[in-house]
């Protein structure tokens, strides 16, 4: 029967072992569930400085953002071989990164906020310009991409942390608590497993974490255009599964 110490110690090994895959190897597949074994960590040190921090100004999302990108700085500095937790190293990062995004947003308020940035960056790939397609079209689609991105913010996979309610982030639900709604979430969390590797992790990390693109550009390797063509392609195989699957509200705009 294996104890809390046994267990915390294939957690370490496993941990080790990816170390040694992102770092010996250059695994950026490694690197990613380093990414996502911690991200959690960094969100709380997130909430923490909202909670210390906010007068009311301060969007919640937007230190998240600054904590993913000192967690990313975290992951490619680090050296296991010194013997040092992770997380004592990286939480030092995390907070001065967030620190320091707070003084620049107070210098920058007139501009959009990190979570506009995200809902531009989903329109711009939604509707990227076509020659071929009708602006009718190109419209449909992004109401369509729109609709599907709600959908999964509100699918109750967010991961939620310490003290967050169910509705901290997507709002309340109480407008589409019904059979219908609910089989289509289910049905939609189904079809996103059929997507490709770098299509669920995209979707999941986005839409389900608030991942920017440029973040996931560095997370994955990935330039920024190829995230935003993954996004799109993503959301445009969601929608005709969804239509092939009975729902029409969805997909019955043509692509």
């Amino acid at each position: 029967m294996s104890t809390s110490s046994d267990l915390r110690q294939q957690e370490d090994d496993a941990e080790a072992a990816l170390w040694i895959a992102y770092r010996d190897q250059g695994s950026f597949a490694a690197r990613e569930q380093l990414f996502t074994q911690h991200a959690g960590f960094a969100r709380n040190i997130a909430r923490r400085h909202y909670h210390e921090r906010s007068r009311g100004d301060i969007d919640l999302h937007d230190l998240y953002q600054l904590a993913y990108m000192g967690l990313l700085e975290s992951l490619d500095r680090f050296d296991p071989k010194n013997g040092a937790p992770f997380r004592a190293y990286a939480a030092h990062r995390i907070s001065g990164n967030i620190r320091d995004g707070i003084l620049r947003m107070s210098e920058v308020r007139e501009q959009m906020s990190w979570r506009k940035r995200i809902y531009r960056e989903r329109m711009d790939s939604i509707g990227e310009k076509s020659t071929h397609r009708e602006p009718i079209d190109r419209l449909t689609e992004i109401v369509v991409g729109l609709a599907l991105g709600f959908m999964l913010e509100g699918t109750g996979l967010y991961i939620q942390g310490e003290g967050e309610s169910d509705n901290a982030h997507t709002g309340t639900r109480t407008a589409y608590d019904s059979l219908v709604w609910k089989e289509m979430i289910e049905q939609l969390k189904s079809e996103i497993q059929a997507l490709s590797k770098r299509e669920q992790v995209i979707l999941q990390k986005h839409y389900l974490e608030g991942v920017a693109f440029d973040d996931l550009s560095s997370l994955m390797g990935l330039s920024k255009g190829r995230i935003s063509q993954l996004h799109r392609s993503a959301l445009l195989s969601l929608k005709k599964r969804m239509a092939e699957r009975g729902h029409s509200r969805i997909g019955s705009i043509e692509s």
